[in-house]
């Protein structure tokens, strides 16, 4: 595994990471459990936003000040901000999904944020895991980039099959294995995960809705991790973009859920989208796409899914 970032923008991003799950763990215990509003979620998306472009800058100006090269620090920077833009995008998906989740199960809106809190910190584990293995897969296997890409392709595909039909969570295999293993009491016990009930200890739903949410980004991580080895092959790139796209998560799931109806046709874009990430890797010892070619792909693709989609929502009674 090679990457161009130098050791001390490793060390950067780590202890950036730490400290900014550190400040967020602060405010949260501080705030309690309470009510995301629309107003704070869209602050918090900006912060995030607004440190992954400034990461970005900073990028850029280590790979410029290393190699004395601006024209390979552009192309990196872009290979950051393409595959940043690509699991943001991705990460979409995941917060309809935790939406049915959290609705299926009753999740009182005060207590959604812890879960998520945990759910990041366990995809940025398990997806540091995955991008390592992935990494050096591909160093040692060329040929794993054409299984990633028909992957892929199938992948968009089968999304767009799916698209707009509503998914079962009751056959859904995961949940029926979770509560095999664990007795889950019918009440939650505020932000607890273990309750008594008749002197014996249960699992409050809390932590079942945690147990599926991670469930949920280990089959996501599937799909997205591939995705962005089609941009790059460096584990830098491929780590930060990924890190830094989960670590808004939370305050993005806020800011969908309470305009969800209006993005129906997003799983279209998406589905697109990878099917051209999928074909794009398949391809790659034939024809290179060029990546801000890639990047504007992805942005016309996700804008017009998204303006077609506010143009044709469903109209709400009484608006």
């Amino acid at each position: 595994m090679t990457t161009i970032a130098p050791l001390w923008l490793w060390i950067f991003f780590v202890a950036s990471v730490l400290v900014a799950l550190f400040v967020d763990f602060v405010v949260l215990r501080k705030q309690g459990a309470h009510e995301v509003g629309v107003k704070e979620a869209i602050n918090w998306s900006l912060v995030w936003v607004g440190l992954s472009l400034a990461f970005n800058v900073l990028f850029w100006w280590a790979i410029k000040d290393s190699t004395g090269d601006s024209q390979l620090a552009t192309t990196k920077s872009l290979e950051f901000l393409t595959g940043y833009l690509i699991e943001k995008s991705l990460a979409v998906d995941n917060i309809f999904v935790f939406l049915m989740i959290f609705t299926y199960f009753s999740v009182p809106p005060a207590y959604q944020k812890r879960v998520l809190m945990y759910g990041i910190i366990g995809a940025i584990v398990l997806r540091t895991v995955m991008i390592l293995v992935g990494s050096w897969l591909i160093a040692q296997f060329h040929w794993i980039l054409y299984v990633f890409g028909a992957f892929l392709l199938i992948t968009g595909i089968k999304m767009w099959w799916a698209a707009g039909q509503e998914p079962d969570l009751e056959s859904n295999p995961a949940l029926k294995l979770l509560r095999r293993i664990m007795p889950v009491s019918q009440n939650f016990d505020g932000e607890r995960f273990f309750t008594v009930e008749n002197g014996k200890k249960l699992a409050t739903p809390l932590l079942l809705v945690i147990a599926l949410v991670g469930i949920t980004d280990v089959i996501f991580a599937v799909d997205s991790i591939p995705a962005i080895f089609a941009i790059t092959n460096d584990p830098f790139i491929v780590l930060t973009s990924n890190i830094f796209a989960i670590l808004g998560l939370r305050a993005m799931y806020f800011l969908l859920a309470a305009m969800a109806s209006k993005f129906h046709l997003l799983s279209y874009g998406l589905a697109v989208v990878l099917a051209f990430i999928g074909t794009k890797m398949i391809l790659i010892d034939i024809y290179k796409i060029p990546v801000l070619v890639s990047l504007g792909v992805v942005v016309v693709v996700l804008a017009f899914t998204m303006i077609l989609s506010v143009r044709t929502a469903p109209k709400i009674r009484g608006q």
